[in-house]
């Protein structure tokens, strides 16, 4: 049950910090509009998770709601409306 809770707890935190980077970093870069934007960015940071399944209670399933998550979040984040600048 411990298990199942950090998997959510990765895949909320991936999603909401990428959209919130998403949105207010990258919303003028080209790059993150494209349509396989997220699919990089959640095989990436399933990469980068997938050490971290070594430890108990976290395990390969957890990196890859992370990566899910985070796709999802630059997904997300860049259909954000545009912000006029200075706001």
């Amino acid at each position: 049950m411990l298990a199942l809770l950090i998997g959510a707890v990765a895949f909320g935190g991936g999603f909401v910090a990428t959209r919130d980077f998403v949105r207010r970093r990258l919303r003028f870069v080209d790059a993150v509009r494209k349509p396989a934007a997220p699919l990089v960015a959640g095989l990436a940071a399933t990469a980068l998770a997938l050490p971290v399944a070594l430890l108990p209670l976290v395990t390969v399933w957890t990196a890859a709601a992370f990566g899910v998550g985070v796709a999802g979040g630059v997904a997300s984040g860049r259909r954000a409306p545009e912000l006029p600048p200075g706001s």
